[in-house]
């Protein structure tokens, strides 16, 4: 049993919640979306049993879970493909990325050379240069994963520059002032100041890379989610595409969650992990 809490003067204290404490928090949290899920879920059944649409165009929840139960080692087989492009393709943006933005800042040069360039890449639509990356590197995965390493690298890049720029000026030069070196207050100060920005950013860059992985699968593979929904679409099997959309879009949610859980662990300080903020998903 711990012992009782003492209490310090101008200091407010608070106890660990319980249990059920916890338990009420994540219900409050979460039966808002789960609640507008099971909406979204009934209107489908209602839209599908009312035969409004034809089947062809938007088939029955049953008929989709069918497939997802029926043909769960083809969808695995192909999930598994999307999801390690995905991944890979992220884990080389973020290291690209956080590289760049640390030389970006240091150096007023990099920057001003490489922005325009950044930005010019960005909104080039990337399922317009797609097919060149097929033609030059073929139909394997590194297409796949050179167009998530693009799709994914600007936000990374670019809340990494925010986050090492936001330091305060003040705490720079007291570093300085005590004789810290630039790797030191490297360190100290301006990484793990600019750590809420990066995961603001990483949190939006994995759900890109699954977008930029299946764009790559629909431009040539054949294999991935993005081959499935083709051939689906291509078949008129309207039940496997929904299926095929419905893991694509769990991928996302559960690299968004991996990526929340990161950033509450690492950042168990800042303000956007306190109690009542109402922006994290669990």
């Amino acid at each position: 049993m711990p012992g009782p809490t003492k209490e310090i003067a101008g200091v407010a204290t608070r106890n660990r919640p319980g249990a059920g404490e916890r338990f009420g928090k994540a219900f409050e949290t979460s039966w808002r979306p789960v609640a507008l899920l099971f909406a979204c879920f009934v209107a489908w059944w209602a839209v599908a049993a009312a035969e409004l649409v034809e089947p062809y165009l938007v088939p029955s929840p049953g008929a989709t879970l069918d497939v997802l139960t029926g043909k769960t080692s083809y969808i695995w087989e192909h999930t598994w493909v999307t999801t390690y492009e995905t991944l890979l393709g992220f884990v080389i943006a973020v290291v690209v990325g956080v590289l760049a933005a640390v030389v970006m800042v240091y150096s007023s040069t990099v920057e001003k050379t490489l922005y325009p360039i950044l930005l010019f890449a960005q909104v080039v639509p990337k399922i317009a240069i797609a097919p060149l990356f097929v033609v030059w590197l073929g139909f394997g995965i590194t297409p796949k994963v050179l167009i998530a390493v693009l799709i994914a690298f600007f936000p990374v890049v670019i809340s990494m520059v925010t986050g090492l720029k936001a330091v305060d000026p003040e705490m720079l030069q007291l570093s300085a002032t005590m004789g810290a070196k630039p790797w030191q207050t490297f360190t100290k100060i301006r990484f793990p100041a600019s750590l809420p920005h990066l995961f603001s950013g990483l949190k939006v860059a994995v759900t890109l890379a699954v977008t930029g992985a299946v764009v790559g699968e629909f431009v040539g593979a054949n294999e991935g989610l993005g081959y499935v929904i083709l051939q689906a679409n291509g078949n008129l099997d309207t039940p496997m595409l929904f299926a095929g959309l419905l893991v694509m879009s769990l991928i996302g949610v559960v690299l968004f969650v991996l990526v929340e859980i990161a950033e509450k662990l690492f950042l168990p300080w800042h303000a956007s992990r306190r109690d009542n903020n109402v922006t994290t998903s669990f």
